[in-house]
């Protein structure tokens, strides 16, 4: 079902503000809204193009060749109330709370693919570090995972880069989780884990 849906978007040409969807050979599934949360996640295959990125994060010292082969990337986005690229106290009290929001999620979705036997992580969106296997010291770049994965534009904001989706704008907080689970595993725990439905 997803790989057909990934063929439609792949030859479809994408209108004004959608990503490019060239993207569909690694998307697994999504991107599905959990309403309650404000919360879009999409399910990849690591592609070729990015291993040496995610290798560097999730180095053999954390997962053998053989499961890094299995890795998925599980992107979240978030929609902001406020446009994150502003500075006060406001948006670091929006930032708090979309953290939250994220950690909360995330521990529930990696506890209950680890129960399966599964390896899992999350990247902590403030550090780019990952929050389980925290023998890692590389940083999980999230503005280039959701150019890379989802096709997402990027522009400067000062000295930094910002992602923008096609529908939020700049009022987005990605974050990342990584598991060697089945795709189908991760898509039982994901409506197990949000409620939510495709």
């Amino acid at each position: 079902h997803f790989e057909d849906e990934g063929a439609l978007r792949r030859v479809r040409r994408p209108r004004f503000g959608e990503p490019s969807f060239i993207m569909a050979e690694h998307l697994l599934a999504g991107p599905t809204l959990v309403d309650e949360l404000d919360l879009e996640y999409s399910v990849h295959n690591v592609p070729r193009s990015y291993r040496d990125e995610v290798r560097s994060v999730v180095h053999p010292g954390i997962l053998s060749d053989d499961d890094f082969g299995r890795l998925r990337i599980v992107c979240t986005c978030q929609r902001a109330r406020e446009d994150l690229v502003k500075m006060g106290e406001k948006i670091e009290a929006e930032k708090d709370r979309l953290l939250e929001t994220f950690m909360d999620w995330s521990k529930k979705l990696c506890g209950g693919l680890q129960e399966l036997g599964h390896w899992a992580d999350y990247v902590d969106p403030c550090s780019g570090l990952l929050m389980i296997h925290k023998e890692s010291q590389a940083v999980y770049d999230e503005v280039s995972a959701l150019s890379v994965l989802r096709g997402y534009e990027c522009s400067n904001a000062g000295c930094c880069k910002v992602v923008l989706h096609p529908k939020w704008g700049s009022f987005i907080y990605p974050a990342t989780v990584l598991t060697t689970a089945p795709a189908e595993a991760v898509l039982e725990q994901l409506k197990q884990q949000s409620g939510a439905s495709s």
